[in-house]
Order: structure tokens, then C-alpha cells, then sequence
């Protein structure tokens, strides 16, 4: 009898004779420490937001400055496209027609394009009302949790591009594929930091 095809989270990496699940684990092992050292990171200016919240300097509040409509409507754009990315996944393994694929992907995209977008105006409005990182404590340590999260999701932007490059180029070879799942478990990982996030800063800001 035949050994059986090994499956590695969901995506059928191929067949046994060159153990390309066995790659897979190992690469995904990988990047999955280096996701809980990314998350040591969130961690930790969580703490020193937290430290420092009561620390406005008698500048700007988090009750005045966050507009909590503005970070749900962010939120419904970063859980949508964690939505969009795994069918991104999921057109891989049951369809691999790069246009499906690419389709999800694109989508993925465009929402954390809107996601930027919403922040970086929110952002400015904060400047425009002199609430910079300067001004107190509670800002300095806002704008080292928040815009962080921002650059994640550009660099996650980015990696798309890169990805659809590589998908044009090679397919959908192992290679690629655990590319593809690393991107998603970046992109998930972004989403439940920002779930943090909103609980945290702006929930918070605006509790009785």
C-alpha cells in the first residue's frame, strides 16, 4: 500500500517522496516564533501604554482625541480582509487558477490600503489638534503602539505585491505555497493585535 499524501495546515503540499510537508513544518515552525517574538514586542509597549495613560501632561485625552467611529469602521475593513486572505488560502488548495487566487489576494489588499488609509487620517487629525508624540507620555507611548501596527500592515501590503509577483512567476509551487501561508498568518496575527488594540486604546478611552 501506498504511504498517503501528507496534508500540512490545510494545504496539500504534495506527495511524500521529497518530504515537502516536512519543509513546510520546519519553515512554519519558524516564522511562527518569529510571530510570538513580534508579539513579546506588542506586549510590552501594551505595558508601557498602559503605565503611562494617565500621564497627559494636560494635553490632549484619549476621550478627546480618539474618535471610536473612525476605529470601528477599521476594524470592519482589517476582519474582512482576515476573511479575504483565508480564501486567498483556500482558492489555493480546491481551485489553484492563479486568477481566483489573485482575486482574493487583491481584495486583501484593497481593504488594507482603506484600513491605512482611515488610520493615517486619523493620525493627522491628531497632529492637527497638537496631539503629538512629544507632548506627553500617553502620546509618546500611543504613537510607538499604534503606527507600529500601521507599519505592519504596509509591510503585510507590500508582502502581497511581492506574493503576486512570485505566483505569476512560479505558480504554485511548495515554495510558494508556504509563502502564501506565512503571508496568512501575518495577516491574522495583524488582526488580532489590532482587536488588542481597540480594547485596549480606544474601548478603553471611552468607558465611563
Amino acid at each position: 500500500m501506498s504511504e498517503p499524501s501528507l496534508q500540512h495546515a490545510g494545504i496539500n503540499m504534495g506527495g511524500t517522496e521529497n518530504r515537502p510537508d516536512a519543509n513546510a513544518e520546519s519553515g512554519i515552525f519558524g516564522f511562527w516564533i518569529f510571530l510570538m517574538s513580534d508579539a513579546v514586542i506588542f506586549a510590552l509597549l501594551f505595558a508601557i501604554y498602559g503605565t503611562a495613560l494617565a500621564a497627559t501632561a494636560g494635553g490632549p485625552t484619549p476621550a478627546r482625541e480618539f474618535k471610536l467611529d473612525s476605529a470601528l469602521a477599521e476594524t470592519l475593513l482589517l476582519l474582512t480582509s482576515s476573511l479575504t486572505i483565508g480564501l486567498t488560502v483556500l482558492a489555493m488548495k480546491y481551485d489553484e487558477t492563479r486568477r481566483a487566487v489573485l482575486a482574493w489576494m487583491g481584495l486583501t489588499f484593497v481593504l488594507g490600503i482603506a484600513f491605512l488609509a482611515l488610520e493615517g487620517h486619523d493620525l493627522a487629525t491628531m497632529f492637527a489638534d497638537g496631539a503629538y508624540p512629544t507632548r506627553s507620555a500617553f502620546l509618546s507611548a500611543f504613537f510607538a503602539l499604534v503606527p507600529l501596527h500601521g507599519i505592519h500592515v504596509l509591510a503585510g501590503c507590500v508582502w502581497m505585491l511581492v506574493m503576486a509577483a512570485q505566483i505569476g512567476a512560479y505558480g504554485f509551487d511548495a515554495r510558494v505555497r508556504i509563502n502564501v501561508l506565512r503571508l496568512s498568518l501575518f495577516w491574522h496575527f495583524l488582526d488580532v493585535i489590532w482587536i488588542a488594540i481597540l480594547s485596549v486604546v480606544y474601548l478603553q478611552a471611552h468607558l465611563p
